[in-house]
Formats: C-alpha cells, sequence, structure tokens
C-alpha cells in the first residue's frame, strides 16, 4: 500500500512539475524568437543609415561572403553543439547570428520604401502568427508535410543558385512564390515540433531551456525568411 501511494505521489509530481515546464518553456521560445527580431530589425536600420558600414560590407563582395558564411557556421554550432554549449554562450550565439543578419538585410531599407516594408512586415507577423497557431492546436500530425517541406526547401535553394547565374526575372518569381508556400508550412511544422518537444519536457533546466533556444532559432528562421520572400512579391522599390 505505502509503495502504491509513493509510486502515484510520484508520477503526480511528475506531471505537476510538466504542467509548469510546457507554458514556461513555450513562451521562452517565442521571447527569444521576438528579442532576435528586434534586434535584427535594429542591426539593419542602423547599418542602413550608417554610410562607413554601408560601403565595408557592400563595397567589398569578401565581407559579404565572410557574413554568409559565419551565418551559417553559428547555425551549425548551434544545432551540433547545443548540449556541449551552456545556456549563456548559446544565447550570445543567438545574438550575434541575429546581428550578423541584420547587417546583411540592411539593404532592403536601400531597395523597397518604408511603407512597404512595414506593410510587408505586418502581413508576414499576421500570416506567421496564424500558422503557428494552427501548428499549435491541430490534432493533425505534420510530420509527413515537414518532410516533404525540407525537400522543397533544398530544391528552392538549388534553383537559388542556379538563378545567381541564369539571372532570370520569372524564375525568381516562381522562386519567390514557392519560398512563401514553403516557410508557411515550415511554421506550421516547426510549431508543432517545439509544442511535442516542450510537452515532454521534465522541467525547466538548462538542457530544456537551450532545446527552448533551438525552437526560437527554427521560427526566427521561418519569419525572416517568410518576410524576405514576402517582400519580394509585394515590396515597392526605391
Amino acid at each position: 500500500m505505502d509503495f502504491q501511494r509513493f509510486n502515484y505521489q510520484s508520477v503526480a509530481t511528475s506531471e505537476e512539475k510538466t504542467a509548469v515546464a510546457f507554458p514556461a518553456l513555450m513562451r521562452k521560445v517565442y521571447v527569444w524568437m521576438s528579442m532576435a527580431l528586434v534586434i535584427t530589425g535594429l542591426t539593419a536600420w542602423i547599418v542602413a543609415h550608417n554610410a562607413s558600414l554601408l560601403n565595408l560590407i557592400y563595397g567589398n563582395s569578401a565581407v559579404i561572403w565572410i557574413l554568409f558564411i559565419a551565418e551559417i557556421g553559428l547555425v551549425i554550432a548551434l544545432s551540433a553543439a547545443i548540449h556541449k554549449l551552456s545556456l549563456p554562450v548559446a544565447t550570445l550565439m543567438f545574438v550575434i547570428y541575429s546581428i550578423l543578419n541584420g547587417a546583411v538585410f540592411s539593404s532592403i531599407f536601400l531597395v523597397y520604401t518604408m511603407s512597404s516594408i512595414a506593410t510587408v512586415f505586418f502581413i508576414t507577423a499576421g500570416t506567421f502568427a496564424a500558422m503557428s497557431v494552427f501548428g499549435y492546436v491541430t490534432k493533425k500530425d505534420l510530420s509527413s508535410m515537414g518532410k516533404f517541406l525540407m525537400m522543397a526547401l533544398i530544391g528552392l535553394i538549388i534553383a537559388t543558385v542556379v538563378n545567381l547565374f541564369m539571372k532570370s526575372s520569372g524564375l525568381d518569381m516562381i522562386i519567390s512564390y514557392a519560398g512563401v508556400l514553403i516557410f508557411v508550412g515550415l511554421t506550421a511544422w516547426d510549431t508543432q515540433k517545439i509544442k511535442q518537444m516542450c510537452l515532454q519536457a521534465p522541467d525547466t533546466g538548462e538542457t530544456m531551456q537551450k532545446l527552448a533556444l533551438l525552437g526560437a532559432l527554427s521560427l526566427y528562421l521561418d519569419f525572416i525568411n517568410l518576410f524576405i520572400y514576402l517582400l519580394r512579391i509585394l515590396g515597392n522599390r526605391e
């Protein structure tokens, strides 16, 4: 009888911890994602309004390549070594990645009007929110859709590289529309994966917080890419 009571109390305690951990981790995912978006936006605006920084970044193609390689390296390092990194170090790497991304995308303030950037941002935010809510509440397993979307993403990357040489405006528009569809779907899929991960979290310890940080990175990338592709379709150029 005592053993059964002990078992019951252990399960109850575990369920209570999970009930507390889940909302806390989900909040952290969206707080970190929002923080990264703010940092990227501020960095892009500052760089776009500083002639010296613009000349440093876009006056030498080598600098752009260095920034791109650094971004890819940070994402790979975060994903591959997240369990070995401390939470402060992982967070710092996420912040640095957000800053680098802002520096790279600062050119949008020179190419597109401020009004169209603001309009597309709110369209992106609304679309992202709707798909994230869908991924959160749907009972349907989106894993099969996720596999298809990842294959489509690889095709999108290949098509983008090919078009760098072809410079086809028609293909560029097809790529933009495909990009919107892919990242709309990925937003729902990533949200469902993050929810499932947080539901299984035993606590809000450092390990789970680092995984939540990775979730924030995934949603941040979905938002940024969705914004860029929508801007290419809807944005008014200067």
